[in-house]
């Protein structure tokens, strides 16, 4: 058998991880600045990760939520106080898809409604409701197509307004930094002018903190350095540190009903302890501040090299745009100065590293770049 060839793969193989570091099978030691599309939260193969995910697997790895799992209100309780979400409800899923199809079916099960607004540039997964509403024609097939998903320019208040005053629109999705689609950070104003708009036509606001979420961008949630509080948020990426899990947090003010929604892996055991060990790691080493402080380093330093058109983001959650293609400037970083980045689109290069970060990583960075450009 064969895989199904569709991803353009890197001529490299992993073999072992450590900190911020990968190393390949011929041991050569890369900086990873893109944690596996910004999943790797607290570092590969932390000794706290480890020894929880141990501790766990020597008991019990699975059984069904047909049980009592305490685990999960373990997990329920200690995020909810790390997110500043306390009063808020958690569902465990296994993925950010799985998360936001979710929240867009809550959306519709509390309005009655059908339609779905997001925006372009947006990126909310590949599964059916989701890829509807995600703005990339090439990865809708026919049967994901519906007249229930519509996308609005970002930032695009007046055009916002006019959907929901039809009075058909169950949710507005919005990430809290847009990832994929080149790291923009929504105008000031924009989230909290949406959730006004969301609450006068009775429409839900859903936060998609994916990618943005689990203190990438120096505070929690993205979307907490505004006012907002958001009907549903969703996260995925970093919660697990490379497991699969993921989860919806629910306002107070929504109420479940039995078999409301459902999932056969999600808030499983090895979820629930590779989901409290990153907290418990984010708690104690202070990766939250770290990463708004060495972000904020990293930024600042990018912004002062010429050749760059333009750096964006939050925390460790960077853009660089460049005027030309991209492709030459990342295949140097890692064949020669061996530092992993992202991309997105031909222009731009995506900076998504372990919150672990130190400012002397990033000057490896730093350096890097600038005899580059």
């Amino acid at each position: 058998m064969n895989l199904f060839d569709v991803y353009p793969l890197l001529d490299i193989t992993p073999v072992k991880g450590e900190g911020n570091y990968i190393w390949d099978e011929n041991g050569n030691k890369y900086l990873d600045l893109y944690g596996g599309h910004a999943v790797i939260s607290v570092g590969h193969s932390h000794p706290h990760y480890i020894s929880r995910m141990t501790d766990q697997l020597n008991q019990i790895g699975f059984y069904s939520n047909s049980v009592q799992i305490p685990q999960q209100k373990e997990l329920a309780d200690k995020l909810g106080k790390l997110s500043g979400c306390p009063d808020y409800q958690l569902f465990l899923v296994n993925s950010g898809a799985e998360a936001n199809e979710n929240a867009l079916k809550l959306a519709s099960f509390v309005t009655g409604r059908k339609k779905i607004v997001a925006f372009k540039k947006g990126f909310h997964g590949r599964t059916s409701a989701v890829v509807a509403v995600t703005d990339n024609p090439k990865i809708i097939a026919p049967v994901n197509e519906t007249s229930n998903a519509v996308i609005l320019p970002f930032n695009n208040l007046e055009l916002l307004e006019a959907e929901l005053k039809t009075n058909e629109v169950a949710g507005v999705i919005i990430e809290g930094i847009q990832g994929i689609g080149g790291i923009h950070v929504p105008a000031d104003g924009f989230l909290v002018q949406a959730e006004k708009l969301c609450k006068q036509y009775g429409t839900l606001l859903i936060l998609d903190e994916i990618q943005s979420g689990y203190g990438r961008s120096g505070k929690f949630f993205a979307h907490q350095y505004t006012s907002v509080r958001p009907d549903i948020i969703t996260v995925a990426k970093g919660m697990g540190n490379g497991f699969p899990v993921g989860a919806v947090l629910i306002a107070p003010e929504i109420k479940p009903w039995h078999g409301m929604l459902g999932t056969t892996f999600g808030g499983n055991y090895l979820a629930c302890a590779a989901s409290l060990a990153v907290l418990e790691i984010m708690e104690s080493e202070n990766l939250v501040e770290n990463a708004e402080t060495v972000g904020s380093y990293l930024i600042e330093k990018l912004r002062e090299i010429p050749g760059i058109k333009e750096v964006r983001g939050l925390g460790l959650m960077i853009g660089l745009e460049f005027n030309q293609q991209i492709n030459d400037i990342r295949h140097v970083l890692l064949r020669k100065h061996h530092i992993f980045t992202g991309v997105s689109g031909a222009n731009t290069i995506r900076l998504l590293s372990p919150l672990t970060l130190t400012k002397d990583q990033a000057d490896t960075f730093i350096s890097a770049l600038k005899s580059l450009i």
